[in-house]
């Protein structure tokens, strides 16, 4: 069964080596137990997020040989990403964009920016 959040993201399609991430719920507090003010933890370089969707990887061109006798093919092959849906990722927010998608924020980020992923395959069962 799926949520009505998971249902409003069937309609984006992610592009390339693009990742769709929420953001994950910033602490309020410091591990000090100081409260930070709103828009700090925007600001940092590194940000954490769960990957909501991700597109298809790298394309790999195709052959350029010539071979009439062949079914012409438009399919192109990709080179896929290494991070899945539902995978916890600390990306640099130097290269993520901030979108606004019904009312809630997103960043697209290049699989590049990606410094680290958490999986937990037991997260969805």
């Amino acid at each position: 069964m799926q949520t009505k959040h998971e249902n409003k993201l069937d309609k984006l399609i992610v592009i390339g080596d693009k990742i769709l991430i929420k953001s994950k719920t910033p602490s309020e507090k410091t591990n000090t137990g100081l409260y930070l003010p709103p828009g700090v933890q925007e600001k940092e370089q590194v940000q954490s997020g769960y990957v909501m969707k991700a597109g298809p990887g790298y394309p790999v061109p195709l052959p350029t040989e010539d071979e009439s006798w062949k079914k012409s093919e438009e399919r192109i092959r990709y080179i896929p990403l290494q991070v899945k849906e539902g995978d916890l990722a600390i990306f640099l927010q130097r290269d993520a964009i901030e979108v606004i998608y019904q009312n809630e924020k997103y960043y697209i980020v290049p699989q590049h920016s990606i410094l680290l992923i958490e999986r937990d395959d037991g997260l969805f069962e």
